[in-house]
């Protein structure tokens, strides 16, 4: 939690599972819990398929046809998302939680001016004239780093680089202050001057308007220094959360170990890798073994971890994590 104690959002034994159309059921997330404080930055952590994304649709109510909420709630501020209706998340999509995509490319509608796209999230939740739209929205594009918003204003998504295009992406996420900002992957299809430009581009938000932000990633690397408390996912359940630094030096779960590994040099620079390097590969969604779900790539398995999934221990203050070497 931040310095203050304070809880903007609380996720409590959220399950979230897919329905395919022979009927099977695939889960994404399970019996999951995690605590954001008001402008707190909280990084999860995974590898590709663990669940990461599934998480933050869930906490817009942005799932996709066939995935359902099983079981939990989703406090924000107090009130459960889960159960609000759709106008009333349609009052706080878009204005108090947003969200940055992984590929803006992707979400930027090509046939309209990318200031237009901006100033139509004002349009939606302020009551702002169209002029007063428009100096917010140049506002906004000086804000996010464009050293001429006016040209920037007028400019369609093609014209622009993919740092640009996330740029704009983030000025839509921010346009009404939100009081969370969720980011999904935002540096992953930008190079590494780039991605520090975003890294720093968000801290500056947070610094700036007290915006609380979910950063998703499969680097360890982009979070040095950047995220305050990390919470590693693993085939859909959190298996460590913890204060960054202490994530980063002194890692709890093998799982996290092996990511951290292979985030650093051998004197602890960050470095880009792949994940494939982990030997084998995540478990089946479904037909999770009755154990640990790291169990069969783990070089510390013992033989209780096949037997049940371990419960939670907290070997280190503040410092929760799912592995049977801290207790049975």
């Amino acid at each position: 939690m931040d310095g203050t104690g304070k809880v903007l959002v609380a996720v409590r034994g959220l399950s979230v599972a897919y329905t395919l159309a022979n009927g099977s059921r695939i889960p994404a997330v399970d019996d999951l819990s995690l605590a954001i404080g008001s402008e707190e930055i909280v990084g999860i952590l995974g590898e590709s398929g663990c669940g990461k994304s599934t998480l933050a649709n869930a906490l817009l109510r942005l799932l996709p046809a066939g995935a359902v909420c099983e079981q939990g709630e989703i406090l924000f501020r107090g009130r459960n998302l889960l159960r609000m209706s759709e106008r009333e998340l349609r009052a706080i999509r878009g204005r108090e939680v947003t969200f940055v995509p992984q590929d803006p490319a992707l979400s930027l509608n090509p046939v309209l001016s990318v200031g237009s796209q901006v100033a139509e999230i004002l349009r939606a939740h302020l009551p702002l004239g169209r002029k007063q739209r428009r100096a917010r929205v140049l506002e906004l594009l000086g804000e996010v780093g464009f050293v001429r918003p006016e040209e920037i204003y007028d400019a369609y998504p093609h014209q622009l680089s993919g740092g640009q295009r996330q740029r704009i992406a983030i000025a839509q996420a921010v346009a009404c202050r939100p009081a969370l900002l969720i980011a999904d992957e935002p540096t992953s299809k930008l190079d590494a001057p780039l991605q520090e430009e975003i890294v720093a581009l968000l801290a500056q938000i947070r610094r700036k308007h007290g915006t609380a932000i979910l950063v998703i990633s499969h680097d360890p690397a982009m979070f040095a220094g950047f995220i305050d408390r990390i919470a590693v996912m693993y085939a859909g359940k959190i298996v460590e959360i913890g204060n960054t630094a202490q994530i980063l030096r002194q890692p709890l779960h093998p799982y996290t170990q092996a990511l951290v590994e292979m985030a650093k040099s051998a004197v602890g620079a960050p470095v880009r890798t792949h994940f494939a390097s982990i030997e084998g590969e995540s478990p089946n969604p479904a037909a999770f073994p009755v154990g640990c779900r790291f169990e069969p790539r783990c070089r510390e398995r013992m033989e209780i971890c096949v037997q049940r999934y371990p419960p939670s221990f907290v070997p280190m203050p503040a410092r929760p994590v799912s592995c049977f070497k801290y207790g049975e």
